[in-house]
């Protein structure tokens, strides 16, 4: 089996999408007819990414056996290094890794899961992820929170989303909206605050404390994630757990943020080298004895990813995060993953179970 062509595009999901709202996948094609699905980081729909598979990629691959996935695309990665480490290359390889998984399994007849070496868990209970809450009133910010739980989430992340550059703007607001959000649901439920880079160290740490009385799970991303020291700092200040690294691009990247004093590590599939990255992270965080919570966004192709590694993977696994509950990007899939009682169940077709609609891939590609 070789590679006869890759194709790299982003898909369209509404009419009015602009390029930074649409999703990065990649198509595999072999010249025995099978074909691989992947997915890149989605940041400015991943139009970075999309240009390196193809200008750089690509010509590299064809002619390849996808089988030899993990040498190929480290020898990919060390032939660009200058166009990386982090970012758009990184996105651009998980990408590929995630569609030669799906094609590995696809030969072998076998999800991915089972390739991994099994499931602990056919179905994974969720967490829904709610972006935008720094800009919405106490009372939205409630609304907002009810409307999704009647997805049946067996917790509820609440993210802001603010200006990055203007950091502890409201950090009243933002406590007396956690303080809102757990009213709601009552002190039993798990609950998440993420951040998104928003405070300096002080800040962070005036709302870590808060957050501990209120009886958060996990207080995401405090400060800016380059800043590996002061998210230690942070960590290292607070009962609650820290956790950050879904910005983080590589494994001596995650590395780093371990020996900072990090003890949730969050990388992300679509930009941590895919299947293969994420295996090679879980193997890095069971060493140094922290959590593995995979971050994703992104409701098909690299949410169904996270799914076989984190059931194949973490016996005692936090939920998987669900950001996106709309409709709106099923129409690429004739089986899009969705949850049925509060679970996303494992699909059991070979690779990653996923059966593209060609009709409307061709309609909405870009």
């Amino acid at each position: 089996m070789k590679i006869a062509r890759i194709d790299a595009f982003q898909m369209s999901w509404d009419d009015n999408d602009t390029p930074a709202q649409r999703s990065a996948f990649v198509i595999i094609h072999t010249d025995g007819g099978l074909t691989g699905v992947g997915e890149a980081s989605p940041m400015q729909g991943g139009l970075a990414s999309l240009g390196i598979v193809n200008s750089d990629l690509a010509p590299m691959l064809i002619g390849q056996d996808p089988l030899d996935h993990a040498v190929l695309l480290d020898q990919a990665m060390h032939t660009l290094i200058k166009l990386g480490p982090e970012g758009a290359l990184t996105g651009a390889l998980a990408a590929l890794d995630i569609a030669m998984w799906d094609l590995k399994g696809k030969t072998t007849g076998l999800p991915i899961y089972k390739l991994i070496g099994g499931a602990w868990k056919n179905a994974l209970p969720f967490y829904g992820s709610i972006g935008g809450n720094g800009a919405r009133s106490v009372d939205e910010v409630v609304r907002v929170v009810e409307k999704r739980l009647k997805d049946q989430p067996s917790a509820i992340k609440i993210r802001f989303d603010n200006n990055r550059t203007a950091l502890d703007t409201d950090i009243n607001g933002d406590i007396e909206k956690a303080r809102a959000v757990r009213r709601l649901v009552g002190d039993g439920f798990p609950l998440v605050f993420d951040a998104n880079n928003g405070y300096t160290i002080g800040g962070a740490i005036r709302v870590g404390r808060a957050l501990e009385e209120l009886g958060y799970w996990w207080f995401e991303e405090p400060v800016q994630h380059y800043h590996l020291r002061a998210t230690g700092e942070v960590a290292r200040a607070l009962d609650i757990t820290v956790s950050a690294g879904e910005q983080t691009y590589t494994l001596p990247g995650l590395n780093d943020l371990i020996n900072a004093g990090v003890r949730m590590v969050q990388p992300d599939i679509v930009k941590m080298g895919g299947i293969t990255g994420l295996l090679r992270c879980a193997a890095l965080a069971h060493a140094h004895g922290v959590e593995l919570v995979p971050h994703q966004t992104q409701p098909t192709v690299g949410h169904t990813a996270n799914l076989h590694i984190t059931a194949s993977l973490l016996q005692n696994a936090k939920p998987v995060e669900w950001n996106d509950p709309s409709s709106r990007t099923h129409r690429m899939f004739e089986n899009p993953p969705v949850p049925v009682g509060g679970l996303f169940h494992l699909p059991e077709g070979p690779g990653l179970g996923l059966r593209i609609n060609e009709a409307e891939i061709n309609e909405r590609r870009c």
